[in-house]
């Protein structure tokens, strides 16, 4: 069993910058999938971000964001990290962090806010 717990929500003005923490506890394996999720209002949930532990795979983060946002792990591979700049307050959400073995969905985080005004 995995337990996420995000940090770092908040509200900025547009071009701002914010960074999300989602720590990992309990049995952490080697190989994990660990993501980021937005869902913004009345929209349906989105991967934007993936990255891997063990490293097996390239960081992917959607065409959207990718310029502007960046997914990274700790020295500890147990904190995962969403560098988020030149916010738009199209990018405003609720943002969830997730993990998993077998795909990166199995466990989640209760969801951080980040709102951005323009």
């Amino acid at each position: 069993q995995v337990q996420l717990v995000e940090s770092g929500g908040g509200s900025v003005q547009a071009g701002g910058s914010l960074r999300l923490s989602c720590a990992a506890f309990g049995y952490i394996p080697h190989t994990l999938c660990m993501a980021w999720f937005r869902q913004g209002p009345g929209e349906e949930r989105e991967m934007i971000a993936t990255i891997y532990t063990d490293s097996s795979s390239i960081p992917m983060i959607v065409d959207s964001v990718k310029d502007r946002f960046t997914i990274s792990l700790n020295n500890a591979k147990t904190t995962m990290f969403l560098q988020m700049n030149s916010l738009k307050p199209e990018d405003t959400a609720m943002y969830y962090c997730a993990a998993g073995i077998n795909g990166c969905a199995a466990y989640w985080g209760q969801g951080t806010q980040v709102t951005v005004s323009s």
